[in-house]
């Protein structure tokens, strides 16, 4: 039995009743949150659709990911020339999910893609990575349609890059899988700021794991909380920012104890179903206070974020304990 085995592909099986996160572009907008003299978040006012970034140099601008489409991506490039005059030359896509990277291809092709070699690798089959997203779009599929082409990553790293804005290095890590195999963090040093996709989201918010399981994922998270030991406030591909260092730890007390639980049903040969009953549900009782004030930032009714915020990470727990089952059980 192998706890560590990374998949080629993304799980494509979702649990009974499963509703997983509404990307939908429709309804979206993005509001800039400045947390330095040009670092901001564009934050997604109906979470968790997608958050993007934008980071400004003396000489040039540097947009994290590239929206679910391309009208997004139009509406992403409009907020940053309403922000900044300096030359859009580097896109960062944190994650090769669609989401995150099916607007790339509206990018002027002077804008340089860069992200990592693994999701660089993973962007080759467009038609599957549609049909996947496609669970996450609820009833807005044929927006799809306007996606004709995957631009790829012309610019690849496998562990550590550096890009010089003029006066501001941006900082790109892979730590190692998380979400999937290569999840990109884009770090700020002297904002103290990181960018951080799909592998982290505010503490008390579940992960989802798709492409791997607890155990390369915990190394990752280990590996990020030491190489960033700084402050560290991030922004998530989906949801609030808040205190990376926070989230870090709350993530790996999950993490450590959906392997520990499912590992010991697998042994105890217990079904799919029975280990989903078994395993802890750390949202049975509702959402943590700190997370609650951290979603009182969105432009929505707080009933509603809540209530769907929580009914969200309990569709993810179930999902995850799911894809962890299925990895141990595997020949």
């Amino acid at each position: 039995m192998s706890t560590s085995h990374i998949p080629e592909r993304e799980l494509a099986e979702r649990p009974g009743g499963y509703a997983g996160p509404n990307l939908s572009p429709a309804g979206l907008r993005l509001v800039p949150h400045t947390f330095a003299d040009g670092v901001h978040a564009l934050m997604a006012t109906v979470p968790p659709k997608d958050n993007n970034g934008l980071v400004v140099g003396r000489d040039a601008a540097l947009v994290v990911d590239a929206g679910i489409t391309p009208d997004v991506s139009t509406m992403i490039q409009e907020l940053v020339a309403g922000l900044t005059d300096r030359p859009l030359r580097f896109l960062v896509n944190t994650t090769y999910h669609g989401d995150h990277t099916f607007g790339n291809m509206a990018f002027p092709k002077e804008t340089v893609i860069v992200s990592s070699r693994l999701n660089k690798e993973n962007m080759t089959d467009l038609a599957y990575e549609k049909q996947v997203r496609s669970g996450n779009m609820y009833g807005d599929e044929a927006l799809f349609d306007e996606v004709t082409t995957w631009r790829a990553p012309d610019v690849v790293f496998d562990t550590f890059a550096e890009i010089d804005l003029g006066g501001r290095v941006v900082q790109l890590w892979r730590f190692g899988p998380g979400n999937g195999p290569g999840d990109t963090v884009v770090h700020v040093p002297d904002a103290g700021v990181a960018w951080v996709g799909n592998l982290l989201c505010h503490a008390g918010i579940a992960p989802m794991l798709l492409q791997g399981g607890p155990e390369p994922y915990l190394g990752t998270l280990r590996r990020m909380k030491q190489a960033l030991s700084g402050p560290l406030t991030i922004v998530p591909g989906h949801g609030p920012s808040g205190d990376g260092h926070a989230a870090i730890d709350d993530l790996i007390a999950y993490l450590e104890r959906l392997h520990d639980e499912v590992l010991a049903a697998v042994r105890a040969g217990r079904t799919v179903e029975e280990t989903m009953g078994a395993c802890t549900d750390p949202w049975a009782e509702g959402l943590d206070p700190t997370l609650t004030a951290a979603l009182a930032r969105y432009q929505v009714p707080q009933d509603m974020a809540r209530r769907g915020m929580l009914d969200l990470c309990r569709n993810l727990h179930r999902l995850n304990v799911l894809s962890t089952y299925r990895l141990y059980t595997r020949p």
